[in-house]
C-alpha cells in the first residue's frame, strides 16, 4: 500500500488536492486536518452569497463526512495542529502524535485587522475568510431583522468585492479606506476612480483617503472612528484589510518563510523534506499569488508530483476578475511597477496598458465594456510563472 499522506487545511487548496490526487491514486491513505468545519465550498462565492439572499448551508457543497466519503480520505475537523516535527515526521495535536510519511501545508492566509477591537465589539466586529466567518456574519446581519448598516474597511478586493455584494442585497454600505480610489493594487487612479464613481452612484457612501482610528462603542451602535476625527456609524463593521500567509507552524518546525509565505520551489518542496506548501501560505519561487487560477494549478502539479511525476507548476497570464456588477473590473498586475500606464477609453469603459520601458506588455486593466478584451490581452501578456 501507498505510504500515508497528510494534509493540513480544508480550503480551496486542500481539498483541491485531495481532489486531484484521488483522480491519479484512488488508494493512498490520506488524512486531511482542518481547524474548521471541512465543508466543501467555492470561496470566490463568499462575497456573492448576500445579494442572493443564500443561507450559509446553500453555499457548502459538501459536508467534510461527505468530502471523507466521496474522497476515500480521513477528514479530522476542529482539530488544530499544534507542532510539526520534520525529523521524526510526525504532528503534534494536543498529546497525540501523528506520524506522516508526506506532508501538505495548506494552511491558506489570515485576515489581517490594523486596529485593535474592544471585546465588547466581537459579536458586532467581522472578517469574512471562510464558510465559518460567513455563518457567524450572516447570523449577526439576520439578527438585525432589516436591512443592515454596514460599514466595511478596507477597498480592495475582499472590500470591494463585499461592498457591491451586500449592497446589491438590500443593506446600505460605507467603504473606509486610506486610499483615494478602490482596488489601488490592480486598477491605477482613472480606473480605480471609475469604479467609486459607480458605487457612489448606486448609493454607496465613499470615505476615502483617510485610515482609522479605533472602532468604538456609540450608544447602540458601531462608531468607526477616522482620523479626520469624524464618525461613521453602522450596525456591523466587516474587515477587509488584507491576507497574511499562515506560516507559524511551518517557521516554527524551521522551515523557510518570510512575510511572502512557505518558501517552495517550482515542484511546491519546501526547505524540509517530504514538506510541501500549497495555495494561498505559499511562495513558489518568489512568486506569492493568492488567486484562485494559480491555487488550481499548484493543486494539480503537486497531485501528479505526490503519485511520482514531478510535476513544476507553471502560472500563466491569468486575469483576475473582480465580482463587482456595477462595473465590471478584470485585472491582470503586473510584477513590477510598470514604466507607464497607458489609459484609453471613455466614462466606465477604460482600458489601461502596464508598459515595460521598451514598450513591452506586462500587465492590463479593463473596467465595464472593454472587460470583453481579457482573453485578447491575456495572450499577449507574460506569465506570472513560465
Amino acid at each position: 500500500m501507498s505510504a500515508p499522506l497528510t494534509i493540513i487545511g480544508s480550503g480551496m487548496a486542500g481539498i483541491g488536492l485531495l481532489r486531484a490526487l484521488r483522480a491519479l491514486d484512488a488508494e493512498r491513505p490520506v488524512t486531511l486536518i482542518t481547524a474548521d468545519s471541512g465543508d466543501d465550498y467555492s470561496k470566490p462565492l463568499l462575497s456573492t452569497g448576500f445579494a442572493k439572499r443564500l443561507p450559509p448551508e446553500r453555499l457548502a457543497a459538501r459536508s467534510a463526512l461527505r468530502v471523507a466519503e466521496e474522497l476515500g480520505a480521513v477528514v479530522r475537523t476542529h482539530t488544530r495542529v499544534d507542532a510539526v516535527d520534520t525529523a521524526s515526521r510526525t504532528l503534534a495535536i494536543g498529546e497525540e502524535t501523528l506520524p506522516w510519511s508526506e506532508l501538505v501545508l495548506a494552511t491558506g492566509a489570515a485576515p489581517v485587522t490594523p486596529f485593535p477591537v474592544p471585546e465588547t465589539l466581537a459579536g458586532r466586529v467581522f472578517t469574512i475568510n471562510d464558510l465559518d466567518d460567513y455563518r457567524a456574519f450572516h447570523a449577526a446581519l439576520a439578527s438585525l431583522g432589516r436591512p443592515g448598516r454596514i460599514a466595511i474597511v478596507g477597498a480592495g478586493l475582499v472590500g470591494c468585492e463585499f461592498a457591491n455584494d451586500l449592497l446589491a442585497g438590500g443593506h446600505e454600505v460605507s467603504l473606509v479606506a486610506p486610499e483615494a480610489a478602490p482596488l489601488p493594487r490592480l486598477l491605477p487612479p482613472p480606473l480605480g476612480r471609475a469604479l467609486g464613481g459607480a458605487f457612489e452612484a448606486a448609493g454607496m457612501a465613499l470615505a476615502l483617503g483617510g485610515g482609522v482610528r479605533a472602532i468604538e462603542t456609540a450608544g447602540a451602535d458601531v462608531a468607526v472612528a477616522l482620523d479626520d476625527d469624524s464618525h461613521l456609524e453602522a450596525d456591523l463593521v466587516l474587515v477587509a484589510t488584507g491576507l497574511r500567509p499562515r506560516t507559524a507552524l511551518a517557521q516554527a518546525a524551521g522551515l523557510s518563510v518570510s512575510a511572502a509565505g512557505i518558501h517552495t520551489d517550482r515542484l511546491l518542496a519546501t526547505s524540509a523534506p517530504g514538506v510541501h506548501a500549497l495555495g494561498d501560505v505559499a511562495c513558489v519561487d518568489g512568486v506569492s499569488a493568492m488567486y484562485v487560477q494559480p491555487l488550481q494549478a499548484g493543486a494539480k502539479a503537486l497531485a501528479r508530483t505526490l503519485t511520482g511525476t514531478p510535476t513544476p507548476v507553471g502560472y500563466g497570464p491569468w486575469p483576475v476578475v473582480v465580482k463587482t456588477p456595477l462595473l465590471p473590473v478584470v485585472a491582470l498586475p503586473p510584477t513590477h511597477p510598470p514604466a507607464r500606464w497607458r489609459v484609453e477609453g471613455e466614462s466606465g469603459d477604460l482600458t489601461a496598458l502596464a508598459e515595460s520601458e521598451d514598450g513591452r506588455l506586462i500587465g492590463f486593466a479593463l473596467t465595464g465594456a472593454c472587460v470583453r478584451r481579457k482573453v485578447e490581452l491575456a495572450r499577449a501578456a507574460p506569465p506570472l510563472l513560465g
